[in-house]
């Protein structure tokens, strides 16, 4: 009875000992990032042909065609809402329904809205019902869209439906945005200024479809349908090469969860594990014979051998714990509160005057350029030079993340809410006008989208940098829960700053 007695305390503490020298490699592997540790593995792919980075710049591109195709469309929306029409001599005028606020307005709601849902219920769905089940109802949703060109509607009745259309189509943009953000969190760094380089391209998508529809010699109605089917392909692509993604290689090296918190080859905590208990078992001998001849200094040369007491070992198992599982979601916005701030403050400076007051602007060139204007001023310079600014990103990363000065950068930008209200924007209430030649408005609107690329690129590229690989996923779905509170809270601005002008 004595000697089982001692042999299953020993038997205990020698698991405990074992797991302790386990935990404490597991330890010192955890110290170095995901993307460290896999750099130094022999087994890490490669990515073949730069595939992974293509898909995730078309997924990019899929995730703002609903804000860019709508946004970009206002002309036509317009053309629909206010018609004028002729009674007795006369023009009958139509109440005026604010369409490009309204548009901005209810677009960013439901992301804001669903993209906080998303932030907190995120891994209580699927990733792939998320993902791929937005983008099936954003498809469906761009279909009806094209299909309501072709359909006669009184203009209430059409507002309304398009503002609903606007909400849903919206809402699952913001699922599957912030599902996406999470997702390519988990991969190095590059590959989210990659994907940022393709939401930037979205509007240089969407502001050449509508050039192309207003050169072409069709008529309004043909055009607009030709207009936004395109979107309908663009949203089929992006489907396609999300379903490609886990098939490939590369991309499940890093975004199999269970990979990114691998600690050590089996072979190496096997040695560990063998040379413990190989340890223990002389420890043991001394312990054995010290008890058998009745002493206590047995169980004190075995700790003292090992480093440890039982105790300890059991503290490490906990902290270990502790340390695998992911942080609250207080606990990551403690980290990146300060890129939450810069990347709410960018959209809330653009969003207030774009596109509610820059759509406005009227060209000082009267004939043939003016159809062209605002989509070529307004439109495809703000997206190909928002798309410049986040791209330049994979080049030059300044200020850097710990650096006060990116702060300062990002509330700079506030100096473009009245250079933009100075230009020609028309009717105008209350400001004079001090830019109206179109050569200063397009120059304004360089600067202003080049700065809006790089400050929201390097925010949400910094975000998942500052919390440790477990929460990167976390950190990016939160970042654009923060991105979605900026833009909503620019499109309520927008109703203000428009009358003031």
């Amino acid at each position: 009875m004595h000697f089982c007695a001692l042999r299953t305390k020993n038997i205990h503490k020698e698991w405990a000992l074992n797991s302790c020298f386990i935990y404490r490699q597991r330890e010192n592997s955890f110290k170095r990032s995901p993307e460290h540790r896999m750099k130094g593995r022999t087994d890490v792919p490669r990515d073949r042909g730069w595939l992974v980075g293509v898909i995730f710049f078309i997924l990019g591109l899929g995730t703002l065609l609903p804000w860019n195709f709508f946004m970009t469309a206002s002309m036509y929306f317009n053309s629909r809402l206010n018609k004028t029409e002729r009674s007795n001599g006369t023009v009958v005028s139509h109440k005026e329904y604010y369409f490009n606020n309204w548009m901005t307005l209810l677009s960013q709601l439901p992301l804001l809205l669903c993209t906080l849902l998303n932030s907190f219920f995120y891994q209580r769905i699927s990733e792939m019902v998320r993902i791929a089940g937005s983008l099936v109802f954003i498809f469906i949703l761009f279909i009806l869209t094209a299909i309501l060109v072709k359909i006669p509607m009184e203009e209430d009745r059409f507002f309304s439906v398009t503002m609903a259309t606007i909400w849903f189509i919206n809402s699952f943009g913001a699922v599957l945005q912030g599902s996406l953000f999470g997702l390519v969190g988990l991969l190095p760094q590059k590959y989210s200024a990659v994907f940022m380089s393709g939401q930037g391209l979205a509007g240089t998508f969407a502001a050449i479809a509508m050039l192309v529809s207003i050169a072409s010699d069709t008529d309004p109605e043909t055009a607009a349908l030709g207009y936004f089917i395109t979107p309908c392909v663009g949203t089929l692509i992006t489907l396609l090469s999300y379903l490609l993604l886990p098939r490939l290689e590369f991309a499940q090296f890093y975004l199999d969860k269970s990979r990114s918190y691998e600690v050590e080859p089996a072979d190496e905590l096997l040695k560990v594990t063998e040379s413990g208990t190989a340890e223990n078992g002389k420890l043991y001998g001394h312990a054995n014979g010290s008890l058998a001849n009745g002493g206590a200094s047995g169980e004190e040369v075995e700790l003292k051998g090992a480093g440890v007491s039982p105790k300890q070992a059991f503290l490490t198992l906990e902290q270990a714990e502790v340390r695998d599982r992911k942080s609250t979601i207080m606990e990551v916005f403690k980290k990146i509160w300060v890129m939450a701030f810069c990347v709410v403050f960018v959209f809330t400076v653009t969003l207030a005057v774009f596109p509610a007051v820059t759509v406005d602007v009227k060209t000082i060139y009267p004939g043939k350029w003016e159809p062209y204007f605002i989509s070529v001023c307004c439109f495809l310079i703000f997206n190909v030079c928002d798309w410049i600014g986040r791209t330049v990103t994979t080049l030059v990363q300044w200020p850097p993340k710990e650096s006060c000065l990116f702060p300062g950068l990002v509330v700079s930008r506030v100096v473009f809410v009245p250079l933009l209200m100075f230009c020609n924007v028309q009717s105008r209430s209350y400001l004079p006008v001090l830019f109206s030649h179109d050569a200063a408005f397009a120059f304004i609107m360089m600067l202003f989208s080049l700065s809006n690329g790089y400050c929201v690129c390097l925010s949400m590229s910094y975000a998942p940098q500052l919390v440790a690989p477990k929460d990167a996923e976390t950190a990016g779905a939160l970042m654009t829960f923060f991105l979605a509170l900026g833009l909503s809270i620019g499109a309520a601005l927008s109703f203000l700053l428009r009358l003031l002008v």
